[in-house]
């Protein structure tokens, strides 16, 4: 199958993997524009990222004088203790040699590559080799290693079982409005009723999907009813940055008298699903609430409420006849967040709580 709607780049998903590692400083080898809005994205999160700039010349008699140059910039400027150099489409295909180059620059830190491009292959490809080239650093270990290359290849085969690269072509769409979601959850919870919400949410996306374990807390004290609150929020999972997530949105939730079970963490949402469905059907409920990666969840039917931030996966949901609202635009508020984020199901439901 050729897929012909736009997906995630290597390059960008070695970035943010970059990030989760809580490198100091990113320089992107390649023209100054090569992921300019994953680069802002991420200097929102804290991350430093410069690009080497490199132009038709470079490309003809080598970049090794620009990329070494930047690196001592970026020595004197930043005094950073951890930085990593990404190829780019460009760097890669004239054949840089970046290690050679960050030989020459002999910085005061640790400095290290990763040899990706936007043609690897799957975005997941990037993000393994960041993974890898950190590795040999010293900056994770083996253990470590070899958990992110499982669950990595556990995602992309779940994208491409029932996400989005299992489509040719989907057109993104803002769904339906948040009105009938929220009532048809306080209509459950008004009549004594069972609901139970479980979050499947990937990496930061998870201080806005939190919110709805706010929401629905909110609304049972005040309406009555049962509810059943399951999140991949384990703290002792994942690499420190995505730890950090987890601790936050866990001590928020716990200062806000939210009780929720963890299971699992916010790196493992692809695994997770199957764990989710058997506890959730041991609690009976009278309507099944799936936030954040809904699809990671088994065997999705018409009566479950479905709510993701991915605007063609929740046109991918609605063409399968499921009920489904979307929190477009969702990544870019949680960028360098630190606490939850409100979603708009979420004020909804207070809304109609008045």
């Amino acid at each position: 199958m050729r897929i012909i709607h736009p997906r995630p780049n290597p390059i960008v998903a070695a970035m943010y993997t970059l990030r989760d590692l809580n490198v100091d400083v990113i320089v992107v080898h390649g023209p100054a524009g090569c992921c300019f809005m994953a680069s802002r994205m991420l200097e929102e999160a804290g991350v430093r990222v410069v690009t080497s700039g490199l132009k038709e010349d470079d490309l003809i008699f080598g970049g090794m004088k620009p990329l070494v140059e930047t690196l001592q910039m970026v020595y004197e400027k930043f005094k950073p203790k951890v930085v990593a150099v990404i190829g780019t489409c460009s760097s890669m295909i004239i054949g840089e040699d970046m290690d050679a180059a960050i030989r020459q620059a002999a910085l005061g830190c640790t400095v290290f590559s990763v040899n990706c491009h936007g043609c690897t292959g799957d975005n997941t490809t990037g993000a393994i080799l960041a993974i890898e080239s950190a590795n040999k650093a010293g900056l994770l270990s083996d253990e470590e290693r070899e958990r992110q290359t499982f669950l990595m290849n556990a995602a992309t085969s779940m994208e491409k079982r029932v996400g989005m690269a299992g489509r040719e072509y989907l057109s993104p769409t803002r769904g339906p409005t948040k009105l009938a979601a929220a009532k048809r959850i306080l209509d459950v919870l008004r009549s004594g009723g069972k609901v139970c919400c479980v979050m499947l949410a990937k990496k930061e996306l998870a201080f806005r999907f939190a919110d709805m374990f706010l929401a629905l807390s909110q609304a049972r004290d005040r309406l009555g009813g049962d509810l059943l609150l399951l999140g991949n929020l384990d703290t002792g999972l994942g690499l420190p940055r995505i730890r950090g997530y987890a601790e936050a949105i866990t001590s928020e939730l716990k200062e806000n008298g939210v009780e929720f079970e963890a299971v699992g963490g916010l790196d493992e949402y692809a695994l997770l699903g199957s764990r989710m469905k058997e506890r959730a059907e041991t609690y009976g409920p009278d309507l099944l609430v799936i936030i954040g990666i809904p699809h990671a969840y088994p065997e999705l039917s018409a009566g479950q409420l479905l709510v993701t931030d991915q605007p063609r996966q929740l046109a991918n949901y609605l063409s399968m006849g499921l009920d489904a609202v979307g929190e477009i635009a969702s990544h870019s508020m949680v960028m360098g967040a630190k606490s939850i984020v409100p979603l708009e199901t979420g004020d909804t439901i207070r809304e109609l709580l008045g």
